[in-house]
């Protein structure tokens, strides 16, 4: 019985003696904890001001805490004599990280390509963009994916890492879009007055800019006709106006006016939309 007394009682002044690291290794830990805490409000402050996605803030805040955490555990351990343990806790985390990485190499691929868009902007929510062949509006912007919506209706989820790596058109970056369209004249009609004639006719319609310029040219010369490709450009900002109502009212004018000036039109006639990077830059190129 004396026996016990004295075990407990060496092992009581043994913990006595370790108790002090105990609570310093606790202290240390929680501190790191709240210090996590601190740096993430400050982190996702300044991402607040940088871009608005909730998810995004979110993912910086979590990803501090959890950081700040695994380095206060790794003092903790150290301060309790555990070296060993502690070197076999940062060797484990490195080998898991490696693990994971192999295992969701697609998953932290688009997070990583997620957190590099955040920072660019190249778009925000409600441009529209185009990746490939694929084209819409921004919904939302996730880290590991951009929503759009098509203009038929589809929800397509487009993975951060093509968004990154594959080109991206925005159609919406300063608001200006270029219209063009191509008719076919014959070749007994005068082309160089047809360009003029539609370039005044387009400049007219309501909701065309004066700047930059609507503009008309001979295109090409084909093997019935004379291609020629006229132009102009609208502010799709403008939320009073149309794109879709200026073009049709554009081609209807045109229509009209070179029916009126006994113009021989083709019935081969194509649309398209071009968007130029630098509005200003000579429009014949």
């Amino acid at each position: 019985m004396e026996q016990m007394i004295d075990i407990l009682a060496g092992e009581w002044l043994r913990f006595a003696a370790f108790a002090p690291r105990i609570f310093i290794a606790v202290f240390v830990l929680i501190a790191f904890y709240f210090a996590g805490r601190y740096i993430a409000n400050i982190l996702t402050g300044i991402l607040r001001r940088t871009f608005q996605q909730q998810a995004h803030e979110s993912f910086f805040r979590a990803t501090t805490v959890l950081i700040a955490t695994f380095l206060g555990l790794i003092v903790a351990l150290n301060i309790l004599g555990l070296e060993k343990l502690a070197v076999s806790v940062m060797a484990g985390g490195g080998v898991t990280a490696i693990i994971l990485g192999f295992a969701f190499r697609e998953i932290g691929e688009n997070f990583l390509a997620g957190i590099f868009l955040a920072f660019s902007r190249p778009f925000k929510t409600g441009d529209a963009i185009k990746t490939e062949d694929i084209e819409g509006k921004v919904q939302d912007i996730e880290l590991r994916y951009t929503h759009l919506r098509t203009d038929d209706g589809r929800d397509v989820y487009v993975p951060s890492s093509q968004m990154f790596n594959k080109p991206v058109i925005n159609f919406t970056k300063d608001g200006l879009r270029r219209i063009s369209f191509t008719v076919g004249i014959d070749y007994s009609n005068d082309s160089k007055k047809a360009c003029t004639l539609l370039r005044d006719t387009v400049q007219k319609v309501k909701g065309v800019l004066k700047e930059p310029g609507a503009g008309a040219y001979i295109l090409n010369l084909g093997p019935q006709f004379v291609e020629i490709q006229a132009f102009f450009w609208v502010d799709i900002l403008d939320k009073t106006m149309n794109a879709l109502t200026i073009r049709t009212d554009v081609l209807d004018s045109c229509r009209a006016v070179l029916l009126k000036e006994a113009y021989i039109v083709s019935s081969e006639t194509t649309s398209n939309i071009a968007i130029v990077n630098n509005p200003f830059k000579d429009n014949d190129t």
